[in-house]
């Protein structure tokens, strides 16, 4: 089954945070990707941009609203994604409990709808 793990963090601890330690936890990050890979239950992941990037868009009375910025205001923004394949709930939180950004935010994690 594939599970959406949708990572979110504070911008401020990340601004707050030395460099060296945003260096050390973007390549421990991608060493937990090659992990996952070797283990086979990887399936994609990416970092977003800054919310500040956002564009959001609604439709209201079949015409387009485009607005820039995030949807809400939250103390938490999503920072990116990891896509696995994990044979059940428990599996993929024990994956998600590896993330290391989960050690500075949270996971969502959300199974993917099979059409």
């Amino acid at each position: 089954m594939k599970y959406l793990c949708l990572v979110y963090f504070e911008p401020k601890i990340w601004d707050s945070m030395p460099q060296p330690e945003i260096d050390a936890l973007q390549v421990e990050s991608l060493a937990y990707d090659e992990t996952l890979q070797a283990q086979g239950v990887f399936l994609a992941a990416d970092a977003l941009h800054p919310t500040e990037t956002a564009t959001t868009v609604r439709v209201r009375n079949g015409e387009p609203i485009i607005t820039d910025g995030p949807f809400a205001e939250t103390k938490e923004v999503l920072g990116g994604f990891i896509l696995i394949n994990a044979k059940d709930l428990n599996a993929a939180l024990q994956i998600a409990a590896g993330i290391p950004l989960a050690r500075y935010g949270s996971v969502e994690v959300r199974p993917i709808m099979e059409f």
